[in-house]
């Protein structure tokens, strides 16, 4: 949806339901001005919106191109094949699975595909910035699955390659995940699959945050070394929100059924559809140059806070994510996003490395689509340190948010 096209809709909904139109423009409005700096987060082109809100929404179509539960599937089957075909392509994969409603959807039919309940599968463990379907108590995984969590290095915050190839020996887990929601450094997937082998374990690759960076060339791929890799196709990929799976040849068949119908009904097709329509952009030179300088600007981001007075975990970062100790400057994580909330700049919390309270993880995905660069990087990172120390009212803030993304509009008219 452009900002052109949003009255235009709003119209229409204005007629049939003003209180859900008075919703869409605020939510419009809110992301408009304030800083969206979510890692998870990004603005998909008007082109994949268009295709969200297209008539493939009204065909349901259970099943698989050539092989559907429903009649009448003929122009979405040839929607998935393009989606399937440009995925395969971006990626280098042999096969994708492009149904999967989530990055948690497509997590789970990975362990469908390979896993049985009561089978030990070792991850990132989620105080060290493992997902909640790396063996969360609160998760299917952590419930149905055996986990045994790895960490990183207490010094650096780097993944500690020697503690995941001990508890690999000791536990012989089925299944070792690699992959994160807050860690900024690429991970090793030759270290990973090395390990695998060692053990005969599967490895899956979660690869949800750094995919759209490997699309572009500016990330390793996970592709070459991992059993399956999972991903979602939101967040730096830019995308609509859903989920991707990835996997060789051999496979294919098993996690097809893992999808549907072991965990999912009918195919979403409008979501399928703007998943080709991302997948096409992602392939662009265009697009390779917008992943690097998401990863430039993080990198400048990250080096900002640190001057701030911010302790920067592991020191940098290699991707479009940093997380952020704020205790130096005198708070902690949820005072200082509750600070940065008030005055526009939005972003969420995590958990720290061998630490008792939380800290910030921040993106550049977002202002990177928006058109920011190392220059916004700095103001940005200044802003946030004046806000969060408490220097810098939320109403002075707030101005200043509003010049910036005034100067680069998420949808420009």
């Amino acid at each position: 949806m452009s900002v052109t096209h949003a009255p235009q809709t709003a119209d229409v909904l204005a007629r049939q339901d003003p209180e859900l139109a008075e919703i869409l423009l605020g939510e419009l409005d809110r992301q408009s001005s304030t800083l969206q700096l979510i890692a998870a987060e990004n603005f998909c082109s008007p082109a994949v919106l268009a295709a969200l809100g297209s008539p493939l929404a009204n065909k349901y179509a259970e099943g698989y191109p050539g092989a559907r539960h429903h009649g009448g599937c003929e122009i979405v089957d040839v929607a998935e094949r393009l989606a399937v075909d440009r995925a395969t392509s971006l990626f280098g994969a042999e096969h994708a699975n492009v149904q999967a409603h989530s990055g948690s959807s497509a997590v789970l039919a990975a362990y469908a595909a390979l896993l049985r309940p009561g089978d030990t599968v070792l991850a990132l463990g989620l105080p060290y910035g493992g997902h909640l379907t790396h063996g969360s108590p609160a998760n299917f995984s952590g419930r149905w699955f055996d986990f045994v969590p790895y960490g990183v290095d207490a010094e650096t915050g780097i993944i500690d390659h020697e503690q995941v190839r001990a508890l690999a020996l000791s536990h012989r887990p089925k299944a070792i995940v690699c992959g994160s929601i807050a860690y900024p450094r690429h991970l090793d997937y030759a270290f990973f699959r090395e390990v695998a082998d060692e053990v005969g374990a599967y490895l899956i690759a979660d690869a949800a945050h750094p995919i759209g960076l490997v699309a572009g060339g500016a990330a390793p791929s996970p592709v070459p070394y991992a059993d399956i890799v999972c991903a979602t196709t939101h967040k730096v990929l830019r995308g609509p929100r859903g989920g991707m799976i990835l996997c060789g040849s051999e496979l294919a068949e098993r996690v097809d059924r893992a999808v549907f119908p072991f965990t999912q009904g009918g195919a979403q097709m409008h979501t399928i559809a703007a998943k080709a329509v991302a997948f096409g952009e992602a392939a662009t030179p265009a697009f390779a140059a917008y992943t690097h300088q998401v990863v430039a600007n993080a990198r400048v981001l990250a080096a900002g806070l640190a001057g701030e007075g911010f302790v920067v975990t592991t020191g940098g970062t290699d991707t479009h994510l940093v997380t952020a100790d704020p205790a130096p400057l005198g708070v902690d994580g949820r005072t200082a996003r509750g600070r940065l909330a008030a005055a526009g700049l939005v972003l969420d919390c995590c958990a720290l490395p061998h630490a008792d309270t939380r800290g910030l993880r921040l993106g550049t995905a977002a202002v990177t689509t928006q058109g920011m660069g190392e220059k916004e990087m700095q103001r940005i990172a200044a802003l946030l340190a004046g806000v969060v120390r408490g220097g810098t009212d939320s109403a002075s803030a707030r101005e200043e948010v509003r010049d910036l993304v005034d100067g680069f509009p998420p949808y420009p008219g």
